[in-house]
């Protein structure tokens, strides 16, 4: 699959790492070359790197590896080249307090699809801190982390499911973009629990085994 990353940051170099090792071709793009080469450099496995604008048109998917703000006024620029493609957005809309910046409007997710009205969005990426993706692979107590999905675009929703795979972990149906939201607002939640509390979040919910109470032998 070609892939183009829509930012520099560290989000774009831990995922775009195991794309490169997983045999994808990836394409780095930022409003600072320099800092897109540097960045391919760092990824290597012959990954390119070019303006947002050239990411943007190479992927078949695109990730949106940019800050809750700036990824829609960035999206927008590009609607052209982003037409068709599978967009994914793993921004975390969270400000001062762990509080939700998009609380009582569209999602972070929702508004890039606004911004790029032909690309196809997909909610992915957004509960773990990026050091976690650096992980080869993420795995605890011998299991896959598992990434849920949103999006509305069946093809787009593939794509990002075996991207998921990737990076060594296990793809969730989450349901539409009109679920994002709850990504988001989850995100949220769980790092003023981490950060905040440091609490193990894991502890929040049974074993699947008991989702619906103890079961009759």
């Amino acid at each position: 699959m070609r892939i183009g990353v829509l930012g520099t940051g560290n989000m774009a170099d831990a995922l775009a790492t195991h794309w490169v090792r997983a045999g994808h071709e990836v394409l780095l793009g930022g409003r600072d070359e320099r800092r897109a080469r540097d960045l391919a450099q760092r990824v290597g496995g012959g990954a390119g790197h070019g303006s947002l604008r050239e990411a943007a048109g190479f992927g078949d998917a695109v990730l949106a590896a940019l800050p809750y703000g700036a990824g829609a006024e960035v999206v927008a620029e590009l609607r052209a080249p982003l037409t068709g493609k599978a967009l994914i957005d793993c921004a975390n809309p969270v400000g001062p307090g762990f509080r939700l910046l998009t609380e009582g409007g569209a999602s972070a997710a929702r508004r890039l699809a606004e911004a790029a009205p032909g690309a196809h969005v997909v909610k992915a990426f957004n509960l773990c801190h990026e050091d976690v993706w650096r992980m080869t692979p993420p795995v605890f107590d011998g299991l896959p982390l598992a990434v849920p999905v949103c999006g509305d675009d069946a093809t787009a929703l593939t794509r990002v499911a075996e991207l998921v795979r990737d990076t060594g972990c296990t793809p969730l149906t989450g349901g539409g973009l009109d679920r994002a939201g709850l990504l988001e607002a989850t995100a949220a939640l769980y790092i003023g629990l981490w950060v905040g509390e440091g609490a193990d979040v894991r502890a929040m919910a049974p074993p699947l085994a008991y989702a619906t109470g103890p079961q009759a032998a």
